[in-house]
């Protein structure tokens, strides 16, 4: 199905959010440090601005996220201007400005705004990626972003989570896909003012989150009116001298200004991705290019009114349709389903200041993600077994037995009010409710594989179709009281948070009765309504100075997520049987939230020459985790049955580790971060339906730890920007990791192990160590003398050293298996070459 946009633009009802942030800092003489009081602080282009109290400190809430210019001035000193200040969601910013005395009318000081070297009152793990930084960085997603981070893998696992332990929000709010994990949308890089990342210690407002939370702040419009255009392509000079290419092109188009001055504002964003692929070579022969399409964009209104509250308005949509390559279909890609899925949010925001300490911020909003597999229609499926060569490696004739449709309705009412009691307490309540309406329905069947790779052909299929239709609710109210015992002093945070999640479902019953020989029939003799689930959990942190330029910190967090629709309602309903195949997975709408425990102690320190020295130790203890039980025991190299199994809370894991930065990012000449990760990740079950694929296997696998596949003990990441001659700007980025686990259990026939006494051990051997580098080149042109624009022109290398850098081993201990699959390395290089012009 396709998503007609302008459609949904028109008739769909409302809603998504901006969030708001506060900045705040002191005003102080140049000369001898002295608080200034009476300097008048106010944000250029706007009515909103303050003035210093008496010790010369300022606040200003209620501001709505994105990039500011804030002007500083009092009479007796040089006024000063400072640029490109980011206001964050839901945290302040600090800027700290020293006046110079004056007593003439000097030309004022401008200068770039860099956050406060150490932010005291932010006792916890959190990096920003500035609009400014993200242009210099080489990256395309923000997985790319992500992966730059002390304790975050290639993959995006923080700390030895999962990857779908981690919640993805625009402006504050959630970008999930509640079926699958993961995030549900993107929005062009030009529409990002800054990129929040939480790897530990997220505050209380966070919620449905066990290991990270990333909130993509997006751009506004302002009283100056600015358009930009973008090209980049990764094949100009491609030839058969140069097949190191996905033949990939991206434009962009983006613009803002205002529709009434000082009141209405307008920015939109919007970007085209086409490609190939990586495997474009094998793939050419079987489809039309461009392959994989991409589109994705944004739309904002941002009204203002006389008294400063702001009504905001903004629309996000997306659309990606993509063919998968696996290489034992080589030779039959057609045979693979074709890929779609759509997302569209639109949203309102109200944030109002009625009182100097008081800000509060109501949303609406309204998502839809709809994701489709195959045929328009199932009608007419045959389940059809796959036509091998005669070694069992290639898959040369036959369709992918797969077919999927659903969709993600979700509505949800939110409010946070910021009120600040006294000088001492800063309180943040609020509370959200969200109701979901999801549909599902798959038609799926995979041949049953022994562990090493190979069909088994004389067993049928294992189904895993399922069909559902459910309205759940969720929601959660916080309270979060932040406690500064003096200024610039200790910091205490401690919060509190109540999650409910109400299924709606009935839970079927099911007796096993078998029927003849192995086989078993599946009856469902009572149902039992699905109760609602609810937790509490407590969230404190604190921080003191210990130094004139460190702090010492500690924090701990009670974190829950809720398990994935598909955990819940899969198989649920009666399932229609095909043959002699059987449904062998069953959801369960009794599962309970995932519990993690986490500890952060760390320190930081402000050195010579700007460098900041921070470490810090973690630890987490992850509970309830989801995986799948099996009900009816069987090996699946003799017994003519592989049973079933349900979801269940069973798993459990750990990590901890310590992590050791120097940052300097406050000179524009020269920039760096250098980083050190040690880290243990060690857990029970990887995926939710782990224990079902060792019993079709036939291991007998102990409820024993042991180390996870995303377990990186050492890891160390380089980001150094700098300045070069004639104005070229380069920016250079390298991840260097230790080798990660895998199984090596070997065999011969890749039906049985050479030994089949060996105890079977998960993860007991390492691959290869990784090396990521990646370079970006810029150079700016401007054109004054005409027109106001400037041109740039850029240079992105990914993997620019060409480092074969492995993904994966099969059981062997051999590199992509018996076919050399190259999908078992990491892409090579891939170089772009791009224009940006803005006028």
């Amino acid at each position: 199905m396709r998503v007609l946009w302008v459609t949904l633009f028109l008739f769909l009802p409302s809603v998504a959010f901006s969030s708001v942030g506060t900045l705040e800092g002191r005003i102080s003489d140049k000369a001898n440090g002295e608080g200034l009081p009476s300097a008048v602080i106010r944000l250029v282009g706007t009515r909103i601005g303050t003035v210093s109290d008496h010790e010369g400190y300022y606040t200003i809430q209620g501001l709505a996220s994105g990039s500011y210019d804030v002007e500083v001035s009092l009479l007796g000193y040089r006024k000063v201007l400072v640029k490109q200040v980011q206001i964050v969601a839901l945290r302040p910013t600090r800027i700290d400005i020293r006046l110079e005395a004056s007593t003439i009318d000097l030309q004022g000081v401008e200068i770039i705004a860099h956050r406060q070297f150490i932010q005291r009152d932010i006792p916890a793990t959190a990096y920003a990626i500035s609009s400014l930084k993200l242009d210099q960085l080489p990256v395309t997603s923000i997985k790319d972003v992500m992966a730059l981070q002390p304790g975050v893998t290639i993959e995006g696992n923080v700390r030895g989570g999962k990857t779908q332990e981690v919640l993805y929000l625009i402006d504050g709010m959630p970008i999930q896909d509640f079926m699958k994990g993961g995030s549900s949308a993107d929005i062009p890089k030009s529409a990002i003012s800054e990129i929040n990342i939480y790897t530990g210690g997220f505050d209380v407002e966070y919620g449905n989150a066990l290991s990270g939370v990333v909130n993509i702040m997006t751009k506004s419009g302002d009283n100056e009116q600015f358009t930009g255009l973008r090209l980049e392509k990764d094949d100009w000079f491609a030839g058969d001298w140069n097949k190191q290419t996905s033949k990939r092109t991206e434009a962009e188009l983006f613009t803002r200004g205002p529709l009434i001055e000082d009141k209405l504002y307008y920015f939109t964003a919007h970007t085209v991705r086409l490609t190939d692929g990586e495997w474009w070579q094998d793939a050419q022969w079987f489809f039309p290019s461009p392959m994989n399409k991409e589109y994705m964009g944004i739309g904002k209104l941002d009204y203002v009114s006389e008294s400063n509250s702001r009504l905001a308005l903004h629309v996000i949509y997306n659309h990606n349709q993509w063919r998968d390559y696996e290489f034992s279909w080589r030779y039959n890609l057609s045979g693979l389903p074709e890929r779609e899925k759509n997302s569209l949010r639109v949203g309102l925001n109200y944030t109002d200041t009625p009182l100097r300490n008081l800000t509060y911020n109501v949303q609406l909003t309204y998502s839809l993600m709809h994701s489709h597999i195959g045929p328009e229609s199932s009608d007419g499926m045959t389940i059809d077994p796959y036509q091998y060569d005669i070694y069992l490696r290639y898959i040369l004739d036959g369709t992918r037995n797969w077919w999927a449709d659903s969709k993600q309705r979700i509505y949800t009412a939110k409010t946070i009010v910021t009120y600040e009691w006294d000088k001492m307490h800063m309180f943040k309540i609020g509370g959200e409710l969200n109701q979901f309406d999801i549909t599902s329905d798959l038609v799926k069947y995979e041949p049953r594989l022994t562990y090493f790779g190979k069909p088994i052909e004389t067993e049928p299929p294992m189904n895993y179709s399922n069909q559902y239709s459910y309205l759940p609710t969720s929601g959660s109210v916080f309270v979060q009281d932040k406690i500064e015992f003096q200024r610039d002093g200790a910091v205490f945070h401690a919060g509190f948070r109540w999650d409910f999640h109400d299924p709606k479902a009935e839970r079927p019953v099911v007796e096993f009765i078998p029927t003849r020989g192995n086989e078993f029939q599946q009856v469902v003799t009572a149902t039992a309504k699905a109760s609602v689930k609810q937790q509490w959990s407590l969230r404190t942190s604190f921080s003191v100075p210990t130094g004139p330029s460190s702090i010492f910190y500690i924090n701990f967090g009670q974190f829950f997520q809720m398990p994935l629709f598909d955990y819940l309602y899969s198989g649920i309903n009666p399932v229609t049987l095909r043959g002699l195949s059987k449904n062998v997975l069953t959801g369960n709408p009794d599962l309970q939230p995932e519990r993690t425990n986490a500890w952060e102690i760390g320190f930081k320190q402000l050195m010579k020459n700007s460098y900041i020295l921070s470490v810090t130790y973690f630890k987490k203890v992850t509970s309830n985790q989801v995986d799948s039980k099996t009900l009816v025991p069987y090996d699946s190299k003799f017994a003519g049955d592989y049973g079933f199994a349900s979801y269940v809370n069973n798993a459990q894991a750990n990590s901890q580790g310590v992590e050791i930065v120097f940052t300097r990012d406050t000179d524009e000449q020269f920039n760096s971060s250098l980083s050190y990760t040690y880290m243990v990740a060690k857990g029970i079950s990887e995926t939710a339906d782990q224990s079902i694929n060792y019993a079709q296997w036939g291991f007998a696998v102990a409820p024993v730890e042991h180390p996870l596949s995303w377990d990186q003990r050492h890891t160390v990441k380089i980001d150094a920007s700098a300045k070069l001659p004639l104005g070229i700007m380069a920016n250079g980025t390298a991840i260097i990791s230790s080798p990660r686990p895998y199984t090596h259990y070997p065999t011969r026939d890749g039906f049985t192990p050479v030994d089949p006494t060996k105890e079977f051990v998960p993860n007991n051997v390492r691959m290869k160590s990784t090396i990521f580098s990646n370079l970006k080149i810029s150079r700016v042109f401007t054109f004054e003398e005409y027109f106001k624009s400037k041109l740039t022109v850029y240079l992105d290398s990914r993997n620019f050293i060409n480092y074969k850098n492995v993904k994966w081993f099969d059981s062997n201990g051999k590199i992509g298996g018996e076919l050399g699959d190259p999908t078992a390395y990491y892409e090579p290089r891939r170089t772009r070459i791009g224009v940006l012009w803005e006028f």
